[in-house]
């Protein structure tokens, strides 16, 4: 049986989380003042690019697993992509990096033309955790690309977690000191400060209550969510007994809720690899209520660890091939 003051120092460094949370909130804090003076909270270079083939893995594939990144393919000669290409950048900007826009040349980049097989322009896709998805191909009405351009940045964040690149101060034009002395504290501070000593001695109850008392007041807190993940994943493998999961999980690879367990037990010991392997493999086998659940319990665990983490960026992919 796992002791009771079990400690999550093996996994997650709880002052990293807290620093993560802090750039998410702020980030959540410049999308809504987008959102209420119609700017963008930072700058366009950032949240419109231009791709070639050479940097199409870091610049797509590999930012596809923080952001959705949605690709223009176009072309000088080409009248209707005058049209639709600055509208998408206008979007861009008014989504406050929900998404972010790379533009795509097809006369200098015909293998990546011929790799989406694209079969005119204007065309527009996406990538979602390193996996393509065809939007819509000619100057589509704004309205019907505001509709796609929910649907993308919903499915990103219910399917993968995956809510959008954080906000840069300096690509902001604000130099990061000021805008860290700027930043006033929050209200929740000591609130927080409590939660977290409570996770670290082993007071789970008291850790989630703590959280969920944020949550109540800041339902998007996004420290208070990471935590509460954490809080929750320990509370739940406090009671187990390792070994009978294990051998459970080994003798029974189709039973779903024993794998979750397994899981579970996987992230707590440190081995972050096996328990999104353990758990994508039995999203791939599963069906139904049974995959959901795997699912489920897999973006919880993405919680625990943090989106920036490299492993959670390749379990996103993976995970994105066994359900696209």
């Amino acid at each position: 049986m796992q002791p009771r003051n079990m400690s999550m120092s093996g996994v997650v460094d709880l002052a990293a989380v807290k620093a993560a949370g802090e750039a998410k909130q702020k980030a959540e804090q410049a999308r809504a003042e987008a959102a209420r003076t119609g700017q963008a909270p930072v700058s366009g270079a950032r949240l419109v690019f231009d791709v070639d083939e050479a940097g199409f893995q870091q610049d797509v594939l590999q930012r596809s697993t923080e952001v959705p990144v949605v690709i223009d393919f176009w072309a000088e000669w080409c009248e209707p992509c005058k049209q639709l290409g600055p509208l998408l950048e206008r979007l861009a900007g008014e989504y406050a990096g929900k998404f972010v826009l790379a533009k795509i040349d097809v006369d200098a980049n015909q293998m990546l033309f011929q790799q989406f097989g694209v079969q005119g322009i204007p065309a527009v896709f996406a990538v979602v955790a390193g996996q393509p998805i065809p939007l819509f191909q000619g100057a589509a009405p704004e309205s019907q690309i505001r509709q796609v351009l929910d649907q993308l940045v919903q499915a990103a964040e219910q399917q993968f977690g995956i809510v959008g690149a954080p906000v840069d101060p300096q690509a902001a034009g604000e130099p990061a000191e000021e805008a860290e002395a700027s930043a006033p504290a929050g209200p929740y501070d000591a609130l927080l400060e409590a939660a977290n000593q409570a996770l670290d001695s082993g007071d789970l109850g008291g850790a989630v209550q703590a959280y969920k008392n944020v949550l109540n007041d800041d339902p998007a807190n996004p420290e208070a969510k990471l935590g509460l993940a954490q809080a929750e994943l320990l509370r739940r493998v406090q009671d187990l007994d390792p070994q009978a999961v294990r051998k459970e999980a080994a003798e029974n690879p189709a039973d779903v809720q024993a794998q979750i367990r397994a899981a579970d037990l996987d992230l707590v010991g440190g081995h972050v690899e096996d328990a999104f392997g353990r758990l994508v493999d039995t999203v791939k086998r599963s069906a139904g209520d049974d995959r959901e659940a795997a699912r489920r319990r897999l973006l919880e665990l993405f919680e625990v660890i943090g989106a920036e983490d490299p492993r959670v960026t390749a379990a996103r992919t993976a995970l994105a091939r066994v359900l696209f």
